[in-house]
């Protein structure tokens, strides 16, 4: 196992996420304990120490079941993080109950990595109103001893995070942010990365395979790789990738079943890091794989000053972009829940005024209605 330290600490680079752990009859509240429980052990009879859990996973259920499963080994043999759950607004207020909740699920006195969960456009003024007492309490946990390292993991562009780390940034051990080799260009990830070097704060990668995109390829695609690593399987270029990040400390990745679990710690056995050829080819190969299906916005901004209901077209079609290539997911729908409805796509009133100046032509009017389609 590749470790990684930690002011003072020895992570192991393989985190062992628990969003995806397997379940019972398909149903995701309803996990599989036998099944998780055989997992783990596994893991860390073969070096992973750290696991990530959340109020939200498993509809609840994911604490609970990584508190009971993680109580049969030594508490100092394994490091757990949690988060609060201020996706949800309804939970603004309640950060003393949910973290007083969470350690009795998980059946510990203390975490020992703690985040806010998903600091986005959707929660980011009240995670940095003072009046809620999150900062504040967590605070006091972490003097207390009940939180060993603070961090926060973020879904948001980056002017959200910049907007977190200007308020709270000096104590921030560790953030952790979507990273692969396909979101390092289109959800701009490396200058996350670079915005949150800045502050000196390394990071922490969650979902590495983009939700299982990038653990199997097209046969083209693979076969590129394949000329390249003969002997490399798919999923470990996207780990190896993140491996030539310096910043990178720990890669979280979700597994649902043993074969994961396996093949994951076979790939950090060792390093084996990508050459500048090898990194160069698969920058590309990510290129083409969203090239053709989004919109090529340059963020030139003319549309902008001719639009009668002076929305963000930009922005709106880079989290068009996101919707259309992913498929759907929460990313779009929680970032237009924090606009008012009048910055909606739906306000757009066809007039194609932006069209007339938009250097790509890119037909906006069409993307409004489609964009909104597919959110229903």
């Amino acid at each position: 196992m590749i470790y990684r330290d930690f002011q003072g600490l020895r992570l192991s680079a393989l985190g062992f996420g628990t969003m995806r752990l397997p379940v019972i009859d398909g149903e995701y509240a309803k996990i599989d304990e036998s099944a998780a429980a055989e997992m783990f052990d596994y893991a860390i009879s073969h070096g992973v120490n750290y696991f990530d859990t959340a109020w939200g996973y498993h509809e609840g259920n994911s604490e609970r079941a990584v508190g009971k499963i993680l109580s049969a080994y030594p508490r100092d043999s394994f490091y757990l993080a949690s988060k609060f759950p201020g996706y949800d607004l309804a939970n603004i207020d309640k950060v003393e109950e949910i973290f007083e909740e969470q350690l009795k699920k998980c059946r510990v006195d203390h975490f020992d990595f703690y985040l806010f969960h998903n600091v986005c456009e959707l929660n980011i003024n009240a995670y940095l109103d003072e009046k809620h007492g999150i900062f504040a309490y967590l605070k006091k946990q972490k003097e207390n001893g009940r939180i060993r390292h603070l961090g926060f993991s973020a879904h948001g562009s980056y002017a959200v995070v910049e907007r977190f780390l200007k308020k709270y940034g000096e104590f921030m051990e560790f953030c952790q942010l979507q990273i692969n080799y396909l979101d390092w260009t289109f959800q701009n990830a490396k200058e996350k990365v670079e915005l949150i070097k800045s502050y000196g704060i390394p990071v922490w990668v969650m979902e590495p395979l983009r939700g299982g995109k990038l653990a199997s390829l097209s046969a083209e695609d693979e076969a590129k790789l394949k000329a390249l690593r003969p002997d490399e399987r798919i999923p470990a270029w996207a780990f190896r990738f993140l491996f030539g990040i310096p910043e990178v400390k720990v890669i979280l990745s979700g597994m649902s079943d043993f074969e994961q679990v396996k093949d994951n710690i076979r790939t950090f056995e060792e390093e084996k890091p990508l050459g500048k050829e090898e990194r160069t080819a698969l920058l590309e190969l990510a290129e083409g794989m969203y090239r053709n299906s989004v919109l090529p916005c340059t963020g030139c901004r003319y549309c902008t000053s001719h639009c009668p209901r002076q929305l963000d077209i930009p922005e709106i079609i880079k989290l068009y972009n996101e919707h259309r290539f992913t498929g759907g997911g929460f990313i779009a729908p929680m970032a237009l829940n924090a606009l008012p409805r009048e910055k909606w796509p739906s306000a757009c009133i066809g007039c194609r005024s932006c069209e007339k100046v938009c250097p790509q032509q890119i037909p906006v009017s069409k993307m409004m209605k489609d964009f909104m389609q597919r959110l229903q």
